[in-house]
């Protein structure tokens, strides 16, 4: 396990290949943010990866509870903010999804057709 200099504490390694894969095998491969369906397509597929909830920068644990299947752009927007809970975060990242969505049709000059969702 390796050692943080800095905060002179043991610090977990990240999560493994095949610890990965249990937790998106686990949500189905599905984002638990936003719903996007990493077996959609081989570009979904490449866009999955697993979140910490809560973050390690915030000391989060590497344990299945701590983890979820989740695209790229979603953990982009959670970052390393802490949440009272799973649902919070959610609500979070969706509406700065919802945020960012309403910007970028603005600049479009008209709305974006909406994929469809299943």
């Amino acid at each position: 396990m390796p050692f943080n200099i800095m905060t002179l504490s043991l610090v977990d390694r990240p999560i493994s290949r095949a610890e990965g894969l249990k937790i998106l095998e686990r949500d189905q491969f599905c984002c638990q943010y936003c719903g996007l369906d990493g077996k959609a397509s081989f570009e979904s597929a490449l866009v999955m990866s697993v979140d910490f909830v809560v973050p390690r920068a915030r000391k989060g644990k590497k344990d299945p509870g701590n983890l979820v299947a989740c695209c790229r752009p979603c953990n982009m927007i959670k970052g390393t903010r802490v949440y009272a809970n799973f649902d919070e975060a959610k609500k979070y990242v969706l509406a700065q999804r919802e945020e960012m969505r309403h910007a970028w049709e603005s600049k479009r000059g008209r709305p974006a057709a909406r994929a469809a969702t299943g």
